[in-house]
């Protein structure tokens, strides 16, 4: 902790520094001297203020489920990591390397939808309109700070365990704005809360986090689901209390996952890298070798269905080594019974847009 403290004196000045640019960004957005580009059809962006680990692609997902039986939806990445450049539709058969992780698996989850990437929002929404004109609604993914486009809906995320109301502007934390660019949200969700959540834990938070008169406050977790072998999600995997799990992912924070898991399975030995790390040969010959040296025979390697998008490219690998490597799949679900209020919330803006 003095160690930790130490470093963010160290960086203050850079923070500062860093401070002053999102400032004067900001100044010219209020001023008008830059504007977001608005268009003439829903637009919702998911995002958050500090850097990963918020559960952008959950929330993605949820929205995915809540509205794609009824109307025509399309999300919108960056498509961070990936080896291609400008606007690209995303098609299930693609790679990581080609579409990016997220939104590689957002197609392969729902076939149906348009999943597209581009580093330019304002130059794909158009693409997307002229390639597929039945579109109803676009969805943002980690695109609060993006504000070339401006949204009809702002959702913001914050994580309950590193909520930005304690956190610093980067390098001395992880914000990538000033605390008070919550202001833009109109809805604000506290992610990845446990799945016990009292009511004064709910109105200690609603104090902190201080909602403006527009803004929605809920409060989210994570359902983990039965996890599926990453070759044939027809195999599926039960969770024992004799079982040992060699755990790989390349995500923000692994904590809440860890936490899950301990309650699962016997021991959990972690193989940890930077968040969307692509895996090297290395990677997965120690992910093999690890495996291997586990003594029990009730073993088996975990990783989250993100990290499987780029596992996967070690197919033959896997294949050829017979190593059982399951995804976890993850849900988002509300507490306090917020989840019809939030779904009518998204329906009612869909239904009110007015161009």
């Amino acid at each position: 902790m003095i160690q930790k403290q130490l470093v963010q004196i160290l960086l203050a000045p850079f923070s500062l520094l860093y401070g002053i640019g999102v400032s004067v960004r900001d100044f010219l957005y209020k001023q008008g001297l830059l504007k977001g580009v608005e268009f003439n059809l829903p637009v919702i962006s998911v995002g958050n203020l500090s850097v990963g680990g918020a559960g952008k692609s959950p929330h993605i997902e949820y929205l995915i489920r809540l509205l794609k039986d009824y109307i025509d939806i399309a999300t919108l990445s960056r498509g961070y990591g990936r080896k291609t450049k400008g606007y690209l539709e995303v098609h299930a058969d693609m790679t990581a390397e080609q579409a990016g992780d997220e939104p590689l698996q957002f197609k392969r989850k729902f076939p149906e939808i348009m999943v597209t990437v581009c580093e330019s929002r304002t130059f794909a929404i158009p693409k997307i309109m002229m390639a597929r004109p039945e579109t109803k609604a676009i969805l943002l993914d980690d695109a609060f700070q993006h504000r070339s486009v401006k949204p009809g809906m702002n959702i913001l995320l914050t994580e309950y365990s590193h909520p930005f109301t304690r956190d610093y502007l980067l390098p001395a934390g992880r914000l990538r704005e000033w605390r008070s660019a919550y202001e833009r949200a109109d809805i604000i969700i506290v992610s990845k809360c446990p799945p016990q959540l009292s009511e004064e834990e709910r109105q200690a938070f609603t104090a902190e986090i201080s909602p403006l008169p527009h803004q929605k406050l809920y409060f989210s977790y994570y359902d983990y689901g039965q996890p599926y072998f990453i070759l044939n999600p027809r195999y599926r995997l039960e969770f024992t209390p004799e079982l040992e799990v060699l755990l790989i992912s390349a995500i923000a924070r692994t904590d809440y996952l860890q936490a899950y898991l301990e309650e699962q399975v016997e021991h959990i030995k972690a193989m940890e890298y930077e968040d969307h790390h692509y895996f090297t040969k290395y990677d997965v010959g120690q992910l093999k070798a690890n495996f291997d040296r586990m003594e029990t025979n009730r073993k088996v390697i975990l990783t989250t269905e993100k990290d499987a998008m780029r596992l996967q490219l070690h197919h033959q690998y896997i294949k050829e080594h017979q190593l059982p490597v399951f995804a976890l799949p993850v849900q988002v679900r509300f507490h306090f019974g917020q989840a019809a209020d939030f779904d009518e919330t998204i329906q009612q803006y869909l239904l009110n847009f007015q161009v």
